[in-house]
């Protein structure tokens, strides 16, 4: 939670889209964004960085989620499904969104760090 906007992350392991014998592992994941304040707030852009199981990085940042850019006005949620494929079968991600007050003040929101993980194989600490 960061001034009252809360943001939860669900992820899933996309087996259909994934193919470990090439190196291709797929994640679902969906986030609910909650304005729990007292203003509305519009999000802006965001940007992630992505970590593999060896530690490779990349940082992704684009405007809106989803070609949206929703405005939340006190108590409203939004809700969004993106993916992520990785080279290896696990890794981790961590963001931020960049929000815009009614009076134009942009600021920051975390995003939680959420692990990446191929169910029912071991775990890499990254």
């Amino acid at each position: 939670m960061t001034r009252s906007i809360q943001v939860t992350v669900q992820p899933s392991f996309v087996e259909d889209e994934s193919s470990p014998g090439e190196g291709r592992y797929v994640w679902a994941y969906t986030i609910e964004i909650v304005n729990l304040g007292l203003e509305a707030v519009q999000l802006r852009s965001r940007c992630w960085r992505i970590t593999d199981a060896i530690g490779r990085t990349e940082e992704v940042r684009g405007v809106g989620v989803v070609g949206k850019e929703p405005l939340l006005k006190p108590g409203e949620s939004f809700e969004y499904t993106s993916g992520c494929p990785l080279s290896t079968s696990s890794g981790i991600m961590v963001g931020t969104y960049q929000m815009q007050t009614e009076t134009g003040e942009l600021f920051l929101v975390d995003i939680p760090a959420f692990s990446l993980d191929v169910p029912n194989t071991a775990r890499v600490v990254h």
